[in-house]
C-alpha cells in the first residue's frame, strides 16, 4: 500500500474514531448528520461539499451539509444521489461530467462519491454525498470508510 493510501486510512480511522464519541452523546439524527458532516468537510482533504439528501415522500431534499449553497431538491430519479437510491449501493464517480443526468449544484464539482442511509429497519432514506473540486478525489476505499462513518447514524 502506498504512503498516500497509508496516510488517507489512517486519517479516516482518526475521524472513525472521532466521531463514534460525538455522535453517541446523542440520539438524534440530525444532529448526528451535522456532526458527520463538519468533521469530514474540514479533516478530509479534497472534501468540497458534504451532506446528506433525505428521502421525504418520493422527493429527495437537501438535509444537513458543510459547503457552498446546495440544490435543496434533486429532480426525481436523476443524478449520482438517486442512483444511489435506486441501487441501494455507493456510487463512485470519478469524473461528474461524464455521468449521464448529473446534476451539478456547484460547476466546481469534478468527483463525487454517494452512499446510501438506511433506517434501523433497513429501509434507505437518503444519501450521504460528498463533492470534490478535484477530478478523482474517491476510490473504492473512500467507499469501505465512509460506509463505516455512515453506520455511525445507527449505533
Amino acid at each position: 500500500m502506498s504512503d498516500i493510501k497509508n496516510r488517507k486510512k489512517a486519517r479516516y480511522q482518526r475521524v472513525y474514531n472521532q466521531l463514534k464519541l460525538l455522535v453517541i452523546k446523542s440520539e438524534n439524527l440530525t444532529s448526528r448528520m451535522a456532526t458527520i458532516n463538519a468533521i469530514l468537510y474540514h479533516k478530509m482533504d479534497g472534501f468540497f461539499w458534504v451532506g446528506f439528501y433525505l428521502l421525504d415522500d418520493k422527493k429527495l431534499q437537501v438535509g444537513p451539509y458543510q459547503g457552498p449553497v446546495a440544490c435543496l431538491e434533486l429532480p426525481y430519479q436523476t443524478g449520482v444521489c438517486w442512483e444511489g437510491i435506486k441501487t441501494g449501493q455507493p456510487v463512485l464517480v470519478p469524473d461528474v461530467h461524464s455521468f449521464p443526468g448529473h446534476i451539478a449544484c456547484d460547476a466546481r464539482s469534478k468527483s463525487e462519491v454517494v452512499i446510501p442511509c438506511r433506517n434501523k429497519a433497513g429501509l434507505i432514506t437518503g444519501v450521504l454525498d460528498i463533492d470534490s473540486n478535484l477530478l478523482g478525489n474517491f476510490d473504492e476505499s473512500d467507499v469501505q470508510e465512509l460506509q463505516k462513518i455512515v453506520d455511525l447514524l445507527n449505533l
